[in-house]
């Protein structure tokens, strides 16, 4: 079977080329999927409602980022400005992921083209981030009943800070973050598991410390569904991530992920995180990994 796979050209907002934000990785990712023969089965996102964002953000917030009408203090915390494009944008990955996750509890595995928004908090978004498409993908999948114990395993190299701030009272969830310790957010919100790793951390150290968490993760309880963040700026070449692991580095991470938990039968559903990199093709041939390695779980 082919990998179930969720997209929306409208993913890329139409950023300026030399913007800090790769906008151009989404159209760039798809066309890596196609060229890989990975697009067979594609999934189009719809639009998170109000009535879905609002379970993980406050509701005035939610209300701002629809009409707008954001106010520039936040603006400047997320990184741009929120006008049409990027509101559609957000409501759309969140949907996306939304949509993945219930396609990962029917199939086994799904990957979104985008998701990963980890810093968008509560109140506010921020660092880049606009909604939390994870958190509010978790809550809705409890709300549902269609999950009782959700993990989030986030391998971003920044720390989840917005989906543990959202996630931190609801008991069937369980967040746990791997990242850089001296990297963004300065001021981080405990998830219910932190691994901080020294800036040059490389494949080897990074994947014993992996190796050895997996197992104590599965060992807490019987997961419905886990929330998978590949973020490539663990990557040697990503400007943002301080961090060194190769491209094999990153496959076997993923595959470490994937292969674990598929093996005990848990559905994985898959977002792609950050990567940032002036060579956007080369970003998007690294994201583009998580679903070569998710491909062999289909």
């Amino acid at each position: 079977m082919p990998l179930q796979i969720v997209h929306h050209p409208d993913y890329d907002a139409g950023f300026a080329v030399n913007h800090r934000f790769p906008m151009s990785k989404y159209p760039l990712l798809m066309e890596a999927l196609q060229a890989r023969g990975l697009a067979g089965a594609l999934n189009t996102a719809e639009p998170a409602p109000a009535s879905w964002l609002k379970l993980a953000h406050a509701a005035d917030y939610v209300d701002q980022v629809i009409g707008c009408f954001v106010p520039e203090k936040i603006e400047r915390e997320i990184g741009f400005p929120i006008g049409p494009r990027v509101s559609r944008r957000a409501q759309l990955a969140t949907g996306g992921t939304i949509l993945a996750a219930r396609l990962a509890l029917r199939h086994g595995i799904a990957c979104n083209t985008a998701g990963g928004s980890h810093h968008a908090r509560r109140a506010q978004g921020a660092g880049f981030c606009t909604f939390n498409d994870v958190a509010v993908a978790a809550l809705m999948l409890l709300a549902e009943g269609a999950a009782h114990n959700v993990l989030v395993v986030d391998l971003d190299v920044h720390q989840g800070d917005g989906t543990a701030d959202i996630l931190g009272d609801e008991p069937r969830a369980f967040t746990f973050s791997m990242h850089g310790e001296r990297n963004y957010p300065v001021r981080k919100i405990a998830s219910d598991l932190d691994v901080a790793l020294p800036d040059g951390t490389g494949d080897a150290r990074y994947l014993e410390r992996l190796a050895a968490i997996l197992p104590e993760l599965s060992a807490m309880r019987h997961w419905d569904i886990v929330f998978y963040n590949a973020g490539v700026d663990v990557h040697a070449q990503d400007r943002l991530g301080r961090l060194a692991l190769s491209d094999n580095g990153l496959r076997s991470r993923d595959e470490m992920v994937i292969g674990h938990f598929r093996a005990d039968g848990i559905p994985v559903c898959g977002v792609i995180g950050g990567g940032y990199s002036t060579d956007v093709p080369a970003l998007a041939a690294r994201h583009a990994i998580l679903f070569e390695v998710a491909s062999g779980y289909a």
